[in-house]
């Protein structure tokens, strides 16, 4: 299921139970915001929690920035609860934890209708059946949960990821074939700027459309790296017109700055042209 044209370069996490954050975010530049009723809200705070954002939600505060909601698991006291709330939010995605079958998301779909159904991947079962999991009709959205995988893979922390691109390549390839979003996982050195950064390309040339953050420091960095930049605006442009201009001179191919252009290249360059335009109406 192909998800709308839009941006998804910084994916928030805010904690539902925290007002201020919850404040704060309606100033940031992000994309996309997830108000988490999981790991980020304490046990004694979560119902309240569910009440309180559906309230929020309901006031529009938080203008185009995509909006999802991070439930319980159903194998909690608080999932099934947490699914028929969010069913009446005004949001834009429920995210499901720990995903690693169709069960799990047709169970929540049996609940939620309609609302696209984002996943969180960051179990070892649920890197093996992504792509089972990317077909299914609810799914638009996968979100890597790099420190649950990093946990039960028993890895060490490396700069490079090497213990994790198993698992990310699974997902990756499974989003693609499917045209669902995927993010990467957090940074958890929210103060590291430069790590963050490295993290960061490291992601989006992997094919990854934004990233996970768990502080507002990181926002600017991700946002920019996972923009198109200026030159990469320029050729596209130019590889586009170029491409027209020989396709109406009956030639297959057109050549810009000494290398071939093919319906291959002009299919990214309108891609990175389509994202640039969607950051573009999203305000950043």
């Amino acid at each position: 299921m192909s998800a709308a044209p839009r941006a998804y370069r910084s994916v928030l996490y805010i904690p539902a139970s925290n007002e201020r954050a919850m404040e704060k975010v309606k100033s940031l530049p992000v994309d996309a915001i997830i108000f988490d009723l999981e790991d980020a809200v304490a046990v004694d705070a979560k119902v309240d929690a569910r009440a309180g954002l559906g309230d929020v939600l309901a006031t529009g505060v938080f203008g185009g920035r995509m909006k999802i909601v991070r439930i319980n698991g159903f194998d909690t006291e608080w999932g099934e609860a947490d699914a028929k709330a969010v069913a009446a939010m005004n949001c834009d995605a429920v995210l499901l934890p720990k995903v690693e079958t169709t069960a799990q998301l047709d169970a929540l779909a049996a609940i939620t209708g309609d609302m696209p159904i984002w996943a969180m991947m960051e179990t070892p079962r649920g890197m093996l059946n992504a792509a089972e999991l990317a077909a299914h009709p609810k799914l638009t959205g996968f979100v890597m949960g790099t420190n649950d995988l990093a946990k039960d893979l028993n890895t060490r922390f490396r700069p490079d990821r090497l213990p994790m691109m198993a698992g990310l390549g699974l997902c990756l390839l499974a989003a693609k074939a499917e045209g669902v979003v995927i993010v990467d996982g957090v940074y958890n050195a929210f103060k590291d700027g430069e790590g963050l950064l490295v993290e960061c390309d490291q992601g989006r040339d992997m094919g990854f459309d934004g990233k996970t953050l768990i502080h507002p420091a990181q926002v600017e960095i991700a946002n920019r790296a996972f923009a198109p930049t200026e030159e990469e605006i320029d050729l596209a442009r130019r590889q586009i017109a170029a491409f027209e201009d020989a396709e109406a001179a009956g030639k297959g191919v057109a050549v810009v700055d000494g290398k071939i252009v093919e319906n291959l290249h002009v299919a990214t360059a309108r891609d990175i042209l389509a994202k640039a335009d969607a950051i573009a109406s999203q305000g950043e």
